[in-house]
């Protein structure tokens, strides 16, 4: 499917510990070969695992040209209001190489033992559909913002500081109810394509499409991207790996 943007190619950079500079040579090697992007997953209950805010600012701190973002933020352990201030402050002390990608979450068992928020899928997805607009909001840069949902708000905050550039909120998205949310409010679609085959795809694309056009926006502007992994880096286990919401 052909939307007439630019391919851009990025890498998939693991946060292991177990060789502590691994994952910033490989970012550097990345940048100094062209790529346009690094992306780092979100799991801080995996003990082998940086934490991943941390591991982009140094990312972001030692290349010159490619655009760091989370692929993707895990929600529940991450407030968006708190989410926004961190990526909007990367992507000014960066000079505008950060974009944003957030996922409803998973590996609730996990998620609990670290003390993050216990949610159904439903639950999940209406969570993650009240952080895009509170993301939105947190990056307006104006005074006495206030939001209402049922999972966050905002009682009167102070925006900012607002991105060095018009910032992407990118989804990690696969079912329906995702795929929509995503068209209508999102900036960009971050799958993994090990959750997905490649004629689903196509109709996810179409999903896309039809959210964005009910809502009076151009899908096809959208950032549109995938994730192709072979063999996973030194200590990744098949349950590092990304999942998709179940709704």
């Amino acid at each position: 499917m052909d939307y007439g943007r630019e391919v851009k190619f990025g890498v998939f950079v693991i946060p292991a510990t177990m060789q502590p500079r691994r994952a910033l040579e490989v970012a550097s090697i990345a940048d100094e070969l062209g790529f346009d992007l690094v992306g780092v997953q979100d799991h801080p209950y995996q003990w082998r695992f940086y934490d991943t805010w941390t591991l982009l600012v140094a990312i972001a701190m030692r290349t010159e040209r490619i655009t760091v973002f989370p692929d993707v933020a895990s929600l529940p352990m991450r407030p968006p209001a708190v989410l926004a201030k961190a990526a909007a402050s990367l992507d000014v002390l960066s000079g505008g190489r950060a974009e944003l990608g957030m996922g409803a979450g998973g590996f609730w068992d996990a998620i609990k033992a670290m003390g993050g928020a216990m949610r159904t899928p439903g639950e999940s997805v209406s969570a993650l559909e009240e952080a895009v607009q509170v993301v939105r909001l947190m990056w307006s840069g104006e005074r006495n913002v206030r939001f209402q949902g049922d999972f966050y708000s905002l009682s009167g905050v102070n925006a900012g500081p607002k991105p060095a550039h018009e910032m992407g909120v990118w989804l990690g998205a696969y079912k329906p109810r995702m795929l929509s949310i995503t068209g209508r409010l999102a900036d960009g679609w971050v799958p993994s394509l090990g959750y997905l085959q490649p004629p689903d795809l196509v109709v996810a694309n179409e999903r896309i499409d039809q959210a964005a056009r009910g809502a009076g926006r151009d899908g096809a502007g959208d950032r549109r991207g995938v994730g192709a992994g072979g063999e996973g880096g030194e200590g990744e286990q098949p349950q590092d790996r990304k999942r998709g919401e179940t709704h």
